[in-house]
């Protein structure tokens, strides 16, 4: 668990620290009733909770959509696979040979291209929580190496040596050389390319607002078109895939069967075409988009477009007076009924100053404004203005600061230093993941601090 402190410094400049334990946005964060997030708004009611964004498309995207039992299985299956081929640098080894073997024979068939950048070497990557983006990586290779990977399986499974290994490798087998699985694959590899933009836009620690909810904005859009017009080409990419390796493919205007039995209570009449494309296609989709809308909500949304406007880019091209006075009204406990009116005036005053003034021209960020007010002095001039633009600039919790200290955990807390203690293992973050600061300290002083710190035999 980690927190990090954001603020902006005498000089305007905004600076993050990670200083001390607290919640990611797991359900005892989230709660809106009893949860950490309802606490703490009853006591600072004007603490804006705008979760890491990069996070919070993790979570809608994957963990709600193995709510459902195909997707579930899907990863479920896939976690196995790699665990059974992964396990083993001798079967990793052969799965990068037989991939390799494939890619020569294409080439000689001219079914792909050579040139620099092209065909490189995959590998099935293991998908985790904290690794945005990588379970859109893990089903994409999955498709592309397939071939390579039930290759794999086959001589596992016949290999008497491998004992454990080898009844898995056959239920493997038997699982992905089925219809099901090839249709579910493409689905999620589908929905999950369709945010992996926003997901990879959301990773970057300092974000332009505008453009990640536009992107939050066009994924909904793109959801929304998959479930319009995207089956039947879904349909048709899954068909190829299945008669390029060999799957059948069942008759889509038969009856689905639930049951164990294709009579009695347990059956329904319902076709496969209209089981796939209800219970699975769009009851996957209408799932995400419902979470995208919730945890992406209208107030967050409004409250960091707002903030926008402060951007002093092409000549404060963004400067809304409007939006402003609404983003100032959020804090209420800062802006009093006089301070706003005050504001408001002020607000006349300063975009006809900065876009008078040829040293406000080349500013690209609030975060290079904040610096170039209190350069010049006007922080002074325009205190309300500039107290808005502090709040804008530590508001920004959207990035992915904390995810990131949770990665560097994994880093310290290694196998064989699992038993350390939780004091030696904050110190060890803080000069870990506080590397600008450490960097400016002469070596020659941590070393005469530690002599000094009892008798030793040897100098240090």
């Amino acid at each position: 668990m980690a927190v990090v402190l954001r603020y902006v410094n005498k000089d305007g400049i905004i600076v993050e620290r990670i200083r001390g334990q607290g919640y990611d946005g797991a359900s005892n964060m989230q709660g809106k009733i009893s949860g950490l997030k309802s606490l703490i708004l009853k006591e600072s009611p004007c603490a804006f909770y705008v979760h890491c964004f990069a996070h919070q498309l993790q979570l809608t995207l994957v963990a709600i959509s193995k709510d459902h039992l195909q997707v579930c299985s899907l990863f479920s299956l896939t976690s196995t696979l790699l665990n059974v081929i992964g396990g083993s640098c001798k079967r990793n080894d052969m799965l990068h040979e037989r991939q390799m073997i494939k890619v020569q024979d294409a080439l000689e068939n001219g079914e792909i291209v050579s040139g620099k950048g092209l065909n490189q070497e995959t590998s099935l990557k293991r998908p985790a929580d904290t690794h945005w983006s990588s379970h859109y990586a893990t089903l994409v290779n999955l498709i592309l190496m397939y071939s390579s990977t039930t290759s794999v399986l086959e001589t596992l499974k016949d290999d008497v040596s491998a004992k454990y290994a080898r009844g898995e490798a056959n239920d493997l087998l038997l699982l992905m050389d089925n219809f099901n699985f090839a249709l579910t694959l493409h689905l999620m590899k589908n929905v999950l390319g369709i945010s992996n933009e926003l997901s990879q836009a959301l990773q970057k620690k300092n974000q332009y607002i505008v453009s990640a909810m536009n992107l939050v904005n066009i994924t909904k859009k793109r959801l929304q078109n998959l479930r319009d017009d995207g089956w039947e080409p879904l349909l048709e990419e899954v068909s190829l895939f299945c008669i390029e390796h060999d799957i059948d493919i069942p008759n889509m205007d038969d009856i689905f069967f639930r049951g164990k039995s294709k009579c009695g209570s347990d059956s329904h009449s319902i076709t496969i075409r209209n089981h796939y494309r209800i219970e699975l296609f769009y009851i996957v989709r209408d799932m995400q988009l419902q979470e995208l809308n919730n945890r992406f909500n209208e107030t967050n949304s409004r409250l960091l477009i707002c903030m926008v406007c402060l951007c002093p880019s092409n000549l404060f091209f963004t400067f809304d007076k409007a939006k402003l006075m609404e983003f100032a009204k959020f804090y209420s406990s800062e802006f009093c009924p006089t301070s706003l009116v005050m504001l408001d005036n002020q607000f006349e005053t300063y975009i006809i100053d900065m876009r008078m003034s040829a040293e406000f021209a080349s500013l690209k960020g609030i975060n290079d404004l904040s610096k170039k007010l209190v350069a010049t002095k006007r922080h002074i001039v325009y205190p309300l203005l500039y107290k808005l633009l502090k709040l804008a600039l530590i508001l920004p919790v959207a990035t992915a600061t904390v995810e990131r200290s949770f990665f560097a955990m994994k880093i310290l807390k290694t196998r064989l230093r699992n038993r350390i203690g939780d004091e030696l293992m904050n110190n060890c973050l803080v000069t870990y993941i506080e590397k600008d600061v450490f960097s400016k300290i002469d070596n020659e002083l941590i070393i005469q601090r530690f002599q000094n710190l009892r008798p030793r035999r040897g100098q240090l």
